[in-house]
């Protein structure tokens, strides 16, 4: 059976990228440390305590994908400052999205920000490749996304830790996985398996009695891409207004400014940078 790399977040970003370019995931530990790891949980319970796992999403196929036994919540950036500014800001992620992303863009952004919590006898998710949102791009495209799995407590194969596919983002795309090609994200909480948005992974099955395996699945794409979560909305001006310029950047407050490259701009306000309006207070 494969493996993933175990790094730590002490290492040199470049040595962390060439493991993710290389296998197509890499496990980070230390991502989060003591004190914020606790604070993030203090701040979730609640929130984990009012959702729902039976919870219906946005049609049939989502509710078989996730089943009936995890708990969402979503729009993270705009109900923990700390998420917002600590983990969506992490160097660790700015880095590997300078690196791979940048490129191929003139910003990338955040794609969505989400808090699953799995329970006792959740099943594993069908395998698959993040990217497939964007299942209209052509074949031949640059890496679209970089994705990420927290683990806010202990992952282990018996609690549902992330299967992966090593070296599946070069596979061709009808290629699956046999079982033997399959590794488990098993690691610390507070640590993290990025992977590429190409990458075949699922959640795993969780055997555990009465356990719940807490994990922040948050990824970031090419800044011309529309995104799965509706940031905008998700986190309105009212909450953006409280984050940094760089956060609101991140969730979509900003233009994807392409004029150096001899493009244009995207997603403007009467004509202008949004993440201005919010900050001179006139974007309501």
């Amino acid at each position: 059976m494969p493996s993933l790399m175990h790094l730590q977040a002490t290492d040199k970003i470049a040595l962390i990228c060439d493991a993710l370019l290389e296998d197509g995931a890499v496990i980070v530990e230390g991502l989060l440390g003591p004190e914020l790891l606790a604070q993030l949980n203090g701040e979730f319970d609640p929130l984990l305590e009012a959702a729902d796992p039976a919870h219906k999403h946005l049609n049939p196929v989502l509710d078989l994908f996730f089943g009936d036994r995890t708990r969402h919540v979503t729009g993270l950036a705009g109900k923990s400052h700390s998420f917002a500014e600590k983990v969506m800001l992490h160097p660790i992620y700015s880095g590997l999205c300078e690196r791979v992303l940048s490129p191929n863009c003139a910003d990338y952004i955040l794609n969505l920000a989400h808090l699953m919590d799995r329970g006792s006898g959740a099943q594993q998710q069908f395998l698959h490749r993040d990217e497939d949102v964007w299942v209209h791009m052509p074949a031949q495209r640059p890496e679209l996304e970089i994705a990420s799995i927290i683990a806010m407590v202990d992952f282990t194969r018996d609690n549902g830790a992330t299967v992966v596919g090593p070296g599946s983002h070069r596979w061709p795309r009808e290629r699956q996985p046999e079982d033997g090609e399959l590794a488990y994200a098993e690691m610390p909480a507070g640590s993290a398996v990025i992977y590429l948005g190409s990458t075949i992974h699922a959640g795993g099955t969780n055997m555990r009695d009465d356990f719940w395996r807490r994990g922040i699945h948050m990824s970031f794409c090419l800044g011309w891409l529309r995104t799965e979560e509706n940031n905008l909305l998700a986190i309105p001006p009212a909450l953006a207004g409280r984050l940094s310029p760089r956060a609101q950047q991140l969730l979509g407050y900003g233009v994807h400014d392409a004029i150096e490259d001899m493009g244009g701009y995207l997603g403007m306000v009467d004509m202008r940078d949004p993440g201005e309006l919010l900050r001179e207070g006139t974007l309501k």
